[in-house]
């Protein structure tokens, strides 16, 4: 696999590159806003326009707060947004992209998040202040020292604000979409978030003629790099919607993608399945032949979703090799490989073999998606017992090493040194012993090549062999029509007697049979399947499972919520 690498100027914050725009006519940012009704309307700010709102933003922070305090964003995916986190980077804050307050289970997430951070100033737009307020009455979270609306401010001379940080100040907490209960902001410094930037302009081909396009929230650090930072470092244009809009109507990304020239977008795994559902008239009106790269991440991707997805739009014009698998995470600012040019690359496993570790190819077995190589950084599959380098073809943890690493989790310094600091045994003499980064993914490297096997935490181990949960969920959504894809949570549970079982949570599409009848059909397929009995298996109302922000099923929450009996109001029934 390629080798470290170094960023071009490693001098240069995202600042700087912002600054390199202020006196550009040509569109930087367009939010299509899709309020009024059918037909999505764009705004849009040009580099000279963006730079001069900036500078609006980071004179009234640095009125109200020092270089290091925390800036909350709780605005909506729209300019504002945009404006309000470069605002408070531009006044040496460290910015905390969050998103507006809406009833529901995010909203626990959002009070943990502000409770953890104690930002000094929220921003958000004008037609939100009082809603804003109002979350503040309606929760115990810490009111701030100021809220700003960041739209009703003057616009003042840009020329006499220079930009306040440090490459290795921190510019931004990213909140990991996980757990609602157990808060963790990565601390991503101006120089991590440069080089990710690099990283992701050089894997994806990212220049000024291309548009960045989507809708993958800000808040989310897929969203914040691919929409917001690659757009600023590159001079590319971002066009982006809202993600509820996606969720409404699918349509409008695919339209997105054939209004817009030279498009790099990006989105989880789902969203190319639904994508792939919409009906031909619908897609009959794209022309996706100016999509240079259409990035799968941010779940484990599905050889039948890339199918599905060329299939629908191929004869549309969408490229095959313009789809690319790729991995990243929160702790690694965003990127660690991509699968690159060539399009993704397939691969069969013995089943029997890799439940033991061992990545051995055949004809027929379990299909996984390549998620390429890494670009810009070391990536090695450690044995975490024993933190040492396992050969090719054997399974084990990935750990990270580049410069474009998080300095750790905020303020939990423990958690801090467990995931940042790994110490490689026995590394050869040209790879760093310390500052490794344990992700908790479990891959294997095949043919030069990254393969994804599951999550260290979700792995199920029953009689020594491993069963990894997206397998037994794809049995199970493809075990009958009633069942939604995507919609499907596997766990492990352990009995009083301390043997190991699984249980499968799955949504249900409409009814069509007895549930008894449906439980039957799921048991047989996952027993001849994975050689597995299951010990419970509960079908329930459309939008039980739980999700996190970014869309995954949220494996742990599912569970909890079948161990105490809860499924957000709606009956479990077996």
């Amino acid at each position: 696999m390629p080798e470290l690498e170094s960023p071009g100027d490693e001098q240069r914050s995202l600042l700087d590159y912002l600054a390199l725009r202020a006196e550009s006519d040509r569109p930087a940012f367009t939010y299509l806003d899709c309020s009024s009704g059918r037909d999505a309307v764009p705004h849009t700010l040009s580099g000279r326009e963006l730079f001069a709102r900036v500078c609006a933003v980071s004179a009234r922070l640095r009125l109200l707060a020092g270089p290091g305090d925390r800036v909350a964003v709780l605005a909506e995916q729209n300019l504002d947004y945009v404006v309000g986190f470069l605002g408070a980077l531009h006044a040496g804050a460290v910015a905390v992209p969050l998103f507006a307050p809406s009833p529901g289970t995010h909203q626990t997430r959002l009070v943990g998040a502000l409770t953890d951070c104690d930002a000094r100033v929220w921003l958000t737009s004008e037609r939100l202040v009082e809603k804003v307020r109002a979350f503040v009455a309606d929760t115990d979270v810490p009111s701030p020292a100021e809220l700003i609306a960041v739209d009703n401010l003057p616009l003042t001379c840009a020329s006499a604000f220079s930009p306040l940080n440090a490459l290795d100040g921190v510019a931004y907490l990213q909140y990991t979409s996980g757990s609602t209960r157990d808060p963790a902001g990565a601390v991503i410094t101006h120089r991590a978030l440069t080089a990710s930037c690099w990283q992701v302009a050089t894997a994806y081909r990212v220049d000024e003629t291309v548009t960045c396009a989507g809708w993958i929230p800000f808040f989310h650090d897929m969203g914040l790099i691919q929409l917001l930072a690659v757009p600023v470092y590159t001079g590319a244009r971002s066009v982006f919607l809202p993600p509820l809009e996606f969720i409404r109507r699918p349509i409008r990304w695919l339209e997105q993608l054939s209004d817009y020239p030279n498009v790099f977008t990006a989105a989880p795994n789902f969203a190319f399945d639904l994508a792939a559902q919409l009906p031909e008239a619908a897609r009959a009106k794209l022309d996706l032949s100016g999509v240079r790269v259409a990035l799968n991440g941010s779940e484990p991707v599905r050889p039948a979703t890339i199918a599905a997805f060329n299939a629908a739009f191929g004869p549309y014009g969408f490229p095959a090799s313009a789809h690319d698998p790729s991995y990243g995470l929160a702790e690694a600012t965003v990127y660690v490989s991509s699968s690159g040019a060539k399009g993704p690359t397939i691969t069969a496993f013995d089943r029997d073999e890799l439940a033991l570790g061992h990545a051995v190819e055949v004809a027929e077995g379990r299909e996984l998606v390549s998620i390429g190589q890494p670009f810009g950084q070391l990536v090695r599959i450690v044995d975490r017992p024993s933190s040492t380098v396992l050969p090719d073809g054997e399974v084990g943890e990935l750990w990270v090493h580049g410069p474009h690493l998080a300095a750790g989790y905020w303020r939990q310094p423990e958690r801090t040194a467990e995931t940042f600091d790994a110490q490689l045994v026995d590394a050869p003499g040209d790879i760093p012993t310390g500052g490794w980064l344990r992700t908790g993914d479990l891959g294997v490297v095949h043919e030069g090549l990254l393969y994804l096997t599951g999550r260290i935490k979700d792995l199920i181990i029953i009689d020594g062999k491993n069963h990894y949960p997206q397998d037994i969920e794809a049995t199970v959504a493809a075990a009958h029509p009633v069942i939604r894809q995507g919609r499907v949570a596997a766990f492990e549970v352990g009995g009083e007697d301390g043997e190991v079982g699984v249980v499968v949570v799955a949504e249900r599409v409409k009814y069509a049979g007895s549930s008894e009848e449906i439980a039957q059909v799921v048991r047989r397929a996952v027993a001849a399947e994975h050689d597995v009995a299951l010990s419970g298996f509960r079908l329930v109302e459309p939008g039980t499972v739980p999700r996190t922000s970014s869309g995954k099923v949220a494996r742990s929450a599912a569970r909890t919520a079948f161990l105490a009996g809860e499924d957000a109001g709606s009956k479990w029934t077996r």
